[in-house]
């Protein structure tokens, strides 16, 4: 059921926030962020095969520990973005933000009238019937939140009309597929890259809108700090999850 977006509340209240990607279609996985304190998840239906009964229990294990959960849907998937939002999720990222029209096409899809035209539906997120429908619509469009993740240097380019329209609730950086979009894949802290992240950052700032940071390595943390960024997602809990198995290994070889 409907519930208010505490996410969407701290980043306008300036606090500082914490996420993670979860490409792990598991809700126990959802579960364990949440435990571990994390103000949001991810839920990254882009680039894994989870289908949309197990998208609703990750969303679902996501309310019981009290993490905000968003879904990362393909670029173009408007149909997706009203599954997984009438799934329970309480934004959606929406990957390759290149133009105006690709956000104008996520917020009609996200909203509901006047500011869009998601379709209408009742079942779980009204608490099936349990919510007053009308009253449902309106709260629906102020909690849900639309992310932008810029990833591409098409998007860089027209980062100024992509925020003027409004309907943006948070842009997140995608400095990997940047860095492939600038001809130097996965160097994510190659100048022309960096560059082009501090760039959308500055767009931001300079409209109010916010912006979350996937700080690479121990001094990014600090950086964008000091920029004003308070918005974060520390990576994905796959690698990790990679890397805690690693090192568990590595010092138990040491010890033996």
């Amino acid at each position: 059921m409907l519930t208010t977006n505490t996410l969407k509340r701290k980043i306008r209240a300036g606090d500082e926030v914490y996420g993670l990607f979860c490409a792990t279609p598991e809700p126990a996985m959802v579960e364990m962020i949440g435990c571990a304190g994390y103000d949001f998840v991810i839920i990254d239906t882009e680039h894994t095969l989870v289908g949309p009964q197990q998208v609703e229990n990750m969303i679902r294990a996501a309310e019981a520990v009290g993490l905000t959960p968003l879904v990362r849907v393909a670029e173009g998937d408007t149909a997706g973005i009203l599954r997984v939002l009438d799934g329970g999720a309480m934004g959606v990222v929406v990957a390759h933000v290149r133009s105006r029209s690709d956000v104008d096409a996520a917020v009609r899809a996200a909203k509901y009238a006047p500011e869009g035209m998601r379709s209408l539906n009742g079942g779980r997120v009204p608490g099936f019937g349990s919510l007053d429908l009308a009253d449902y619509v309106r709260r629906a469009n102020d909690e849900i939140m639309v992310v932008a993740m810029i990833e591409d240097a098409e998007g860089v380019d027209d980062i100024a009309p992509v925020l003027d329209g409004g309907g943006i609730d948070l842009v997140l950086e995608g400095a990997a597929d940047l860095s492939q979009s600038y001809g130097v894949p996965w160097q994510t802290r190659h100048e022309r890259v960096r560059d082009a992240v501090r760039e959308v950052h500055g767009a931001c700032a300079e409209r109010g809108v916010p912006f979350c940071a996937i700080p690479r390595e121990r001094d990014d943390h600090e950086e964008w700090l000091t920029a004003g960024v308070r918005t974060f997602v520390l990576g994905e809990e796959r690698g990790i999850a990679a890397r805690a198995l690693r090192e568990h290994l590595d010092e138990a070889r040491r010890r033996g």
